[in-house]
């Protein structure tokens, strides 16, 4: 089975891909991508660098301390989403600078798929075993990209009903215009064009997680 960024970057590129196509540039420079430059590390499958290493580290700093400050008192537990956030969350948590008491960290794996009935709708399946008791805690969930919302919201409302204080949402990427629920993230890196991309932890069949970069993958290496 595809991994869940996998599953996202899939439908996304081939949904609406016309219309990508013509507005591609546009949506690069709305979202604050960097253009496509050649340096001596881009993979050769990859079209263009949307955040670049150094990027990626300055706005995970940012948000480490950002989440220090609101989370001081709270003794938070941080749980990433497998297996595409366990990068992101890694370098998120050393960032998160002072630590606050009682911080703990675990993690769970979560999966999309269309569903066999008629309707071929989107169908969320868990895997939600922590270690940790949830009962009281607050929560920092953190995924590598989040487009339709379905997955994190079936997450959020599990985590709730195990006794949850709170839960915060926390994506290096947000795919906007793909959201098909009323559902925001408490804290983003970046706000991602529709695009399949790869990289900082994102893959496509097992490849491209360890590139430094985030990037668009060549239509020619998935179509």
């Amino acid at each position: 089975m595809h991994s869940v960024s996998s599953f996202r970057n899939f439908r996304s590129s081939h949904i609406g891909k016309g219309i990508l196509g013509k507005n591609r540039s546009h949506l690069l420079h709305r979202t604050g991508a960097r253009r496509a430059t050649v340096v001596s590390n881009q993979h050769k499958d990859i079209s263009v660098i949307l955040f670049s290493e150094k990027v990626v580290k300055e706005r995970t700093l940012e948000m480490g301390r950002e989440l220090a400050a609101d989370f001081a008192e709270k003794q938070p537990l941080i749980i990433g989403t497998l297996n595409g956030a366990f990068v992101f969350m890694a370098d998120l948590v050393r960032a998160i600078d002072p630590l606050p008491d009682g911080l703990q960290m675990d993690f769970l794996r979560a999966s999309s798929y269309i569903g066999a009935s008629t309707t071929g709708e989107e169908a969320v399946s868990l895997g939600l075993v922590s270690k940790v008791p949830i009962s009281g805690r607050h929560i920092l969930l953190v995924e590598d990209i989040i487009d339709t919302g379905k997955t994190l919201q079936e997450l959020c409302a599990r985590l709730k009903s195990q006794g949850a204080a709170s839960v915060s949402t926390v994506t290096l990427l947000d795919k906007s215009a793909r959201r098909q629920v009323d559902l925001q993230p408490d804290y983003k890196g970046f706000e991602c064009p529709d695009e399949f991309v790869v990289g900082y932890g994102l893959d496509y069949n097992e490849h491209y997680r360890s590139l430094p970069y985030i990037g668009v993958l060549r239509p020619e290496c998935y179509s």
